[in-house]
């Protein structure tokens, strides 16, 4: 509904919306203004009370001819502030409201001012935990979606970045923030992502952007490679919008997704461009040769142990050097599960007492399971390597991606010997070649189609655009 000119009117109403008196964080303050009645409301907490105390002053010196007859014109005469807005309806100044935007109203105008001087509980704009670098920038985004947009304009100063801002859930009304170059992305992907965003029916985005990813890409759900690339850090996210991508901030989420992602694209880390291009070559290619490591080493090794009449001479020293009383395939998979059950627990001990709890656990686990017959000291080296090997790379999604393959990988080597380990890897390579980015390409281009330039570019780290002649 549209709001009335008379003050009485509108109060009773959002009184009753509201419920201002059970909700002691909802804040309504009504004052005099040049002899008419008016009544400020705001949610405590959101709001930078510095502000109104300069505002205030103005108002209460206000004599009734001082007022003029439109709430435009006394927006602009008596509000000395940048970000004011006016609003007609109801539904819009709820929302606005309760997304912590001060909003007042006076007797005699029909419509409401809205005044955006909101603050928001955030932390600093510290390292984030997982996207360290060796070398490069500290700050890294937070939960508050306007710092984090502010962080991409600091590094991109081109009129040409374009921020959009949506909302989604109907309970929730998270707020959403589309950024772009417009003369370097592309106009189907994005309209495609802006439908998809349009034509959400959700009560809310509960778990932020993994609940918008999964609507974003709603097919495919059994292929656990990800579909997009998420990144805490506000040069790779700028980066990758001077690539022509789409980034998606979503409000209380400390994180960018960038569309769209190839399984090259993931790989990619910003150290790799931190250091000059021979250094960041070879660490590019150490983490693709080390995830696949990942995924073939206690696989091949299983087959080797399955079959040792092909183990030639010089690989002699894999052989297990103690009888195995559980059979191989038991134990890898037990140490699969269990280095999960570490990782948990690790993340809910509290910091003063992981470390001693981790060496506490390294000692137990690692040399009495070996003493009691339940691992092989050569199943325990070979599993350590693969759990430090996977945090090689920043994508949590990649890992885990990884990590299903190689068990499924396990399970059809023990069962089928030869031929289900070349199962597995051709179900493992059409999991990643089959794949699809969000805008429906190649999710291993430039290999498919092919591009020699660009697949050159993927594996090695050239010069940067600048400095090329």
């Amino acid at each position: 509904m549209n709001f009335s000119s008379r003050l009485s009117d509108n109060m009773d109403y959002l009184k009753s919306k509201l419920d201002v008196d059970t909700n002691f964080d909802v804040v309504y303050r009504v004052i005099n203004l040049g002899g008419r009645k008016a009544c400020l409301y705001f949610i405590d907490g959101f709001t930078k009370d510095e502000v109104w105390l300069k505002i205030f002053p103005s108002f209460f010196a206000l004599k009734p001819e001082d007022l003029p007859e439109d709430i435009h014109e006394f927006s602009k005469m008596f509000i000395p502030y940048g970000e004011v807005g006016i609003v007609k309806n109801d539904d819009d100044m709820i929302l606005q409201l309760l997304s912590g935007v001060s909003c007042l109203f006076i007797d005699g105008y029909a419509g409401c001012l809205t005044v955006d001087c909101r603050t928001y509980p955030a932390r600093g704009v510290s390292e984030p935990e997982k996207d360290k670098v060796m070398r490069g920038s500290r700050d890294g985004f937070v939960e508050t979606l306007i710092f984090n947009t502010a962080l991409i304009r600091r590094r991109i100063r081109d009129p040409k970045l374009t921020v959009e801002i949506m909302n989604a859930g109907e309970s929730s009304h998270t707020d959403i923030a589309i950024c772009y170059m417009k003369n370097r992305v592309d106009d189907k992907l994005l309209d495609l992502i802006k439908t998809r965003i349009e034509k959400l029916h959700v009560d809310a985005l509960t778990m932020n952007q993994e609940s918008l990813a999964e609507c974003l890409y709603p097919g495919k759900w059994y292929n656990p490679f990800p579909k997009f690339k998420f990144s805490e850090r506000p040069d790779t996210a700028a980066a990758s919008i001077l690539e022509g991508n789409v980034i998606i901030l979503v409000d209380n989420s400390p994180a960018a997704m960038i569309l769209p992602s190839s399984v090259f694209d993931i790989i990619e880390e910003a150290d790799d461009y931190y250091f000059p291009p021979i250094t960041g070559t070879y660490l590019r290619l150490s983490r693709m040769v080390i995830s696949i490591l990942t995924l073939l080493l206690t696989p091949t090794w299983l087959l080797l142990m399955q079959n040792t009449d092909i183990i030639p001479p010089w690989l002699e020293f894999i052989k297990l050097s103690d009888p195995a009383y559980v059979a191989l395939i038991f134990q890898l998979l037990i140490l699969e599960f269990a280095i999960d059950g570490l990782r948990l627990a690790a993340v809910n001990t509290p910091s003063m007492l992981t470390t001693p709890l981790s060496v506490i656990a390294g000692i137990v686990l690692g040399e009495y399971s070996v003493k009691s017959g339940w691992f092989n000291s050569e199943t325990m080296l070979y599993m350590a390597f693969v759990t430090v090997a996977n945090y090689s790379q920043a994508s949590f999604e990649l890992g885990y991606a990884l990590k299903f393959m190689r068990i499924l990988l396990l399970i059809l080597t023990a069962v089928f010997n030869i031929y289900g380990y070349i199962a597995g890897i051709i179900i493992s390579v059409c999991a990643i070649v089959f794949n699809k980015t969000i805008a429906g390409k190649s999710y291993i281009y430039p290999l498919i189609p092919f591009n020699f330039k660009a697949l050159k570019n993927r594996f090695t780290r050239s010069r940067l655009p600048h400095q090329e002649k």
